[in-house]
């Protein structure tokens, strides 16, 4: 697929690298859309943290870069399901607890249908596709992120199920790095702008899937651990 075909793309292709930084999305949508989520959470400063990080994903030249490159959008991924689902969570209403264990299972089954080849190149050719893919991929972490963050959850579980959030991500980015070949056709020749080929991007994409995005989940482990902590400190 050329880059004439990634014209049609939500952000539009990304430039050269020189001109990258000109690169912001201000559709008039998006923009308030984001207000008016930034305005009902004014008072919960992590769940305004979250509407931030989907500003960084969604406004900034990370969007046009991750039109062009995979990696780019494994990026974009993981900032959507790994920082600012958990930042949403964490400021939401806290309710009743949900099962953490369909809560895992729908986010996992949501992340992987959508690197499936052909989802894939979908999403990126298909404006409606795409934000379908966007809203899954949020929606689905903000209820596990909830379930596993509601105070009334055990904090071994909580801490169980966030590990597990991260292996089958790694899991996921150990394959997409070992594929033999270039899986998807929406980045066949993008990356060249960028100096890379087809297999480079994807398996640069797959190792941060596969290594540095585990740095939320470690940081979400190590939160947890420390609320428990301190629960066995109130009870002794």
């Amino acid at each position: 697929m050329d880059l004439a075909a990634l014209q049609g793309i939500y952000c539009g292709p990304a430039p050269d690298p020189a001109g990258l930084w000109s690169r912001w999305n201000l559709d008039p949508a998006l923009l308030a859309a984001l207000s008016l989520m930034a305005v009902s959470v004014r008072r919960k400063p992590m769940a305004l943290s979250g509407v931030a990080v989907l500003a960084v994903a969604f406004v900034s030249p990370l969007c046009a870069l991750s039109a062009a490159l995979f990696s780019a959008r494994v990026v974009h991924h993981v900032l959507l399901v790994a920082v600012a689902a958990p930042l949403l969570a964490a400021g939401m209403a806290k309710g009743t607890a949900r099962s953490t264990v369909l809560a895992f299972v729908a986010a996992t089954a949501v992340l992987w249908l959508w690197h499936l080849p052909a989802a894939y190149d979908l999403a990126l050719g298909n404006i409606a596709v795409y934000w379908l893919m966007q809203a899954s991929l949020l929606g689905t972490a903000v209820a596990f992120w909830a379930s596993v963050l509601h105070p009334a959850q055990p904090p071994h579980l909580a801490i169980m199920a966030t590990l597990g959030a991260f292996v089958q991500m790694a899991l996921l980015g150990a394959l997409l790095t070992f594929a033999p070949e270039g899986l998807y056709a929406i980045h066949t020749t993008a990356p060249m702008a960028f100096g890379l080929s087809q297999l480079a991007d994807q398996q640069l994409g797959g190792l941060i899937m596969w290594i540095p995005a585990g740095l939320p989940f470690l940081v979400i482990i190590g939160l947890i651990g420390r609320r428990g902590w301190r629960r066995l400190g109130a009870l002794a």
